[in-house]
């Protein structure tokens, strides 16, 4: 270990990019591993929403207990990033995330759905920091020309994660749970129903806090492998002055509209997909859907990581955010089959969003990157916002096909955000 912490620095600089092909290895890793864990909550709403006999609204609040950590946690996660480095940050990132995985054992104990919720913010909050991290290190991490490529090569590791990660969650979570309801019970019985169910939810995020604190310890022998140079002056709110950059700006709405559309629909597909008028199927089978869904994301990714190299990374933006809008239109006026896979079939389409909308927001930034990023991620608390809206209105109109129309206006600014950023952008005076 000591021989590894000893590892000459990387050449290079912030503004023309590090050579350091070993690191590029770790922050797959990273990407990998927060994706996963993300998409986890996929799997859990359901079954929360079971145990717990919750609306689509509150059993949305999962997905805003754990984004809502994006807006307290993301600006003081770049400050972090400045004073420490990109490589101690990202370990101090992965033990929050272990904390926050082995707060599901009081969570479990206690049967509470609050303590579940306090478990998914602070595993929120690691995982904040893990992004700070990870975006603009791994843009740095070669030349700036290919930044937009490489990012979404690096998102493909995510999407990896997002589609294995649900397919252990739901054979371990929806389909090792008992067949009871909690619907059927009442008082103690039912406590002692909610109890027993959650600990298999316990278990698989106990395995997760074992493998962070691995991931943890590795990356902590490489956390002297950069030589970096931040900008120093101002607070953490100092990074807000971006925001006078248009492209800056309109970048950071679209994080939070993409990010909100994006959790929506990954939230509402296994009660989307019981649905009679959809297929019809259980818990189950309909959880066992999900990872087509990211893995769409996946394949796109890495197909998308080419095709950026060729084409504006601008207009793909906007051809996509089109495909998003009209494979919801195709799901909501259909039914069957074609309903349910063209829901699924979004997220090939989703794919190249994130990385592109953050590299077209970036692009110029030099060494104030670390802040641009910290502003982008409290953005990604769309993720806590735009999925609350969908669940009330899916309540209030009683469909979910209605609900969908939220996520579509999303896409319909990232369309046009993807016209207006198609062009290379200016660096940034001083950076």
């Amino acid at each position: 270990m000591q021989a590894m912490n000893n590892a000459p620095a990387a050449s290079g600089d912030a503004s023309h990019g590090y050579d350091a092909p070993d690191l590029r290895v770790f922050v797959f890793a990273l990407f990998f591993i927060f994706g996963g864990i993300t998409s986890l909550n996929d799997i859990i709403i359901p079954k929360l929403k079971e145990l717990f006999t919750l609306t689509h609204a509150s059993a949305m609040l999962v997905q805003t207990a754990f984004f809502f950590a994006y807006a307290l946690f993301s600006l003081p996660a770049a400050g972090i990033v400045r004073r420490f480095g990109y490589m101690r940050t990202a370990s101090i990132g992965l033990v929050t995330m272990t904390a926050g995985c082995l707060l599901f054992i009081p969570a479990s104990s206690n049967a509470a759905f609050g303590l579940f919720l306090f478990a998914l913010f602070v595993l929120g909050a690691g995982i904040t920091i893990v992004q700070v991290v990870a975006n603009p290190l791994i843009s740095l991490l070669g030349k700036p020309q290919s930044a937009s490529s490489r990012l979404t090569f690096a998102q493909g590791f995510n999407s990896l994660g997002t589609t294995l990660f649900p397919l252990a969650g739901s054979a371990l979570i929806l389909g090792g749970l008992a067949d009871q309801s909690a619907s059927t019970l009442s008082g103690a019985a039912l406590d002692a129903y909610r109890a027993e169910s959650s600990r298999t939810i316990v278990h698989t995020y106990l395995g997760l806090a074992v493998a962070l604190l691995v991931i943890a310890a590795v990356v902590w022998t490489r956390r002297n492998r950069l030589n970096e140079e931040q900008e120093e002056a101002g607070s953490i709110f100092h990074a807000l002055t971006l925001l006078k950059r248009p492209r800056f700006a309109w970048g950071v709405a679209c994080i939070f509209l993409y990010v909100g559309a994006e959790v929506s629909i990954g939230s509402l597909i296994v009660n989307y997909l019981m649905q009679p008028s959809v297929w019809g199927v259980a818990d189950k089978a309909a959880g066992d859907h999900v990872p087509f869904y990211w893995g769409g994301a996946l394949v796109g990714r890495f197909i998308g990581a080419w095709v950026l190299t060729k084409v504006s990374p601008g207009k793909v933006l906007a051809a996509v955010a089109a495909g998003a809008i009209t494979l919801i239109l195709i799901s909501a006026n259909l039914h069957g089959a074609i309903a349910g896979w063209s829901l699924l079939a979004i997220g090939l389409v989703n794919s190249i969003m994130f990385p592109t909308i953050f590299s077209l927001a970036s692009e110029g930034l030099g060494k104030r990157a670390a802040e641009g990023s910290g502003v982008i991620a409290t953005a990604i608390v769309g993720g806590a916002i735009v999925p609350y809206l969908t669940g009330q209105l899916a309540d209030t109109s009683g469909s979910l096909q209605f609900a969908l129309i939220l996520p579509a206006l999303c896409y319909l600014v990232i369309a046009a955000y993807g016209v207006f950023a198609r062009k290379p952008a200016p660096e940034l005076a001083g950076a």
